[in-house]
């Protein structure tokens, strides 16, 4: 029983100082203005299709999704068939938009196709609110798995992965970021791969065993629902959906994606959206294979067994099973799903603010000044979010992947209400989106938190949010002219 070694401990820091330079190397250009937002033409698209997976895969999916398998079935899994949903309704009906407007931030287009700098602004301000709060979820989720295994104080490794993701989000703009996200996503990909084949070679019956165990109950078990015909209740059916939408909300409406469609041209576009998108469907499968596998491993080693706790079964097995040093490198990878999330939204909350809230405040700002005041946002709102999630560590977050799904539902969903109002109806003016997305909102939060006798599924919250802006969004705009 090693847990976390002196030897994995310094495995973790020379992976984060080796981040860090990779970061700053491709910060040694002098970027300012566009290049600092948009980048300088040179990052192919599969790096940025791998960045936007990075990005995605936060590391309460790295933890939660085996933690899902390993204590229930597989029903989770099928919000990855979402993406059937996400990416032909992006590439078909917005990329193109987004190219043809040739937009610098997601809110710019609701500036330019509602004429209102009021929405514009709104979006900004929804985006930046629930990309803090999703950074410190996402710093304190890795950190206090960290710090039950090292015995080390969780504000450690909170203070040390946001030092490091503000440092280089700090001096190289989204240049940077894509490319450690590139090279973070690819360790995470390469770890996850090394766990499944460990696990396998230590399972008396291997891959037929696991396989035996999944035709058995543990892909879909006699309670999973695959179709309720109130479609608002949980079922496999409405998972799909759900994951397709929250998926969708995040192409078109969350500036952290959407900044990535504009480091390249439309013709580079849809090879980086189905790449992200199959990558993803394949990293998701080997969590699940690995939360199984896990499940029968401990069912054949029950004195192994160190926790009860469903999200943390996967960091525990990683801790106390692997060997000294091949446990640095997965905690690294673990670490590099925080790193390349947290950076990533450090930037593009950066971008938001300058762009569609500070010209607005401060007219006629040179590229120089824009770079600056990025730089100055990044590193304030890292700082903010360093704190939340020291307040985080204090409290409990139980069922963190659907908690988060959720949150996004409830948030990008009331969000890309507007986008998808604006796109599929040619008369929708800046009224009908601003009664839309009241509307919506006061819906999906009295859902939530007032009538919850009606057991309405979080997998729903998208749904009926976009549903909403887009029906009162339209009716209203019938009877206004701006």
């Amino acid at each position: 029983m090693k847990g976390f070694t002196l030897i994995d401990f310094v495995v973790l820091i020379v992976y984060l100082i080796g981040v860090l330079f990779i970061g700053l190397y491709f910060s040694k250009k002098d970027m300012q203005g566009k290049e600092f937002f948009k980048g300088d033409g040179t990052i192919p698209w599969w790096v940025t299709s791998v960045s936007i997976f990075a990005t995605l895969l936060s590391p309460i999916s790295f933890l939660a999704l085996a933690g899902n398998s390993y204590g229930g079935s597989w029903a989770l899994w099928f919000a990855q068939l979402g993406i059937f949903i996400a990416i032909p309704l992006t590439i078909k009906y917005f990329l193109p938009v987004f190219s043809e407007y040739k937009i610098d931030t997601a809110y710019h287009y609701l500036e330019i196709r509602y004429k209102s700098k009021g929405l514009r602004i709104l979006g900004a301000i929804i985006f930046i609110i629930y990309q803090i709060g999703r950074m410190s979820i996402i710093m304190y989720l890795p950190s206090i798995v960290l710090s039950r295994l090292s015995n080390i104080h969780v504000n450690v490794f909170i203070i040390l992965m946001g030092v490091i993701a503000i440092i280089y989000s700090y001096t190289g703009g989204i240049k940077s970021v894509l490319w450690t996200d590139f090279i973070q996503g690819v360790v995470l990909i390469v770890g996850v791969i090394g766990t499944l084949i460990f696990l396998i070679l230590n399972i008396d019956g291997g891959i037929s065993e696991i396989g035996r165990t999944l035709s058995s109950g543990k892909f879909l078990s006699p309670n999973d629902v695959i179709f309720d015909p109130n479609i608002l209740k949980t079922s496999i059916f409405m998972i799909i959906i759900g994951g397709g939408l929250n998926t969708f909300s995040s192409y078109i409406s969350s500036q952290d994606v959407v900044q990535r469609f504009t480091t390249t041209d439309i013709k580079q576009l849809n090879k980086m959206t189905y790449g992200n998108g199959i990558l993803s469907i394949i990293v998701a499968t080997l969590f699940y294979l690995i939360g199984t596998a896990l499940f029968v491993f401990y069912n054949q080693n029950p004195n192994l067994l160190m926790t009860a706790q469903q999200d943390q079964i996967y960091a525990s097995f990683i801790a106390y099973q692997l060997p000294v040093g091949i446990t640095g490198i997965l905690l690294a990878a673990l670490y590099a799903a925080s790193q390349s999330t947290l950076s990533t939204g450090l930037n593009s909350v950066a971008t938001s603010w300058t762009l569609d809230i500070q010209n607005f405040i401060t007219k006629g700002l040179s590229f120089k000044k824009q770079t600056r005041i990025a730089q100055i946002v990044s590193l304030i709102v890292g700082v903010i979010s360093i704190v939340v999630a020291m307040i985080l560590a204090s409290s409990e977050i139980k069922y963190a992947y659907e908690w988060f799904n959720g949150f996004v539902g409830v948030v990008l969903g009331v969000l890309a209400g507007i986008f998808v109002l604006g796109v599929f109806c040619k008369k929708a003016t800046k009224t009908g989106a601003y009664v839309g997305f009241i509307v919506s909102t006061i819906v999906v939060l009295s859902l939530k938190y007032v009538f919850t006798n009606l057991q309405v599924s979080i997998w729903a919250y998208s749904l009926i949010t976009i549903l909403i802006t887009v029906i009162v969004g339209s009716i209203v705009s019938r009877f206004t002219k701006s």
